[in-house]
């Protein structure tokens, strides 16, 4: 499973580094540290947070969002898997954007919960990069 920085996470959530450690100091999302003392969250609680952080607001700041040529990155939330065709979940900051896409695309993606993912938004569609 893939873990990020606070930074990382900062970057994924729209929100300052700042504002990312002190919610993690606050035990709003759990952190551990890896061999070289750096915290880190795992992936799968981090796609839980943000989810959580877009439906309740940020908190003590109101933190804007932007995008820049239509790009959206984020963490994925959810993949949701049929015979043919998938839906895909991503939350990028408050933003949750949903793609329907191949099966195909979606393994050869190796898309799963708690990656990041950004979402590319042209007319009515959404496309899905891997970063």
């Amino acid at each position: 499973m893939q873990s990020y920085t606070i930074g990382q996470a900062a970057r994924l959530l729209g929100v300052s580094p700042d504002t990312a450690r002190r919610w993690a100091d606050a035990g709003r999302v759990a952190t551990h540290r890896d061999e070289n003392g750096r915290r880190l969250i795992d992936g799968r609680d981090l796609a839980a947070f943000s989810v959580e952080v877009a439906q309740n607001g940020p908190g003590d700041e109101d933190v804007p969002y932007t995008s820049a040529r239509n790009a959206f990155p984020g963490i994925v939330t959810a993949v949701k898997l049929g015979d043919i065709a998938a839906q895909v979940e991503i939350q990028a900051g408050p933003h949750r954007l949903v793609s329907l896409l191949t099966r195909e695309a979606v393994e050869e993606l190796g898309l799963e919960v708690g990656m990041q993912a950004t979402a590319r938004v042209k007319s009515t569609s959404v496309h899905i990069d891997r970063t």
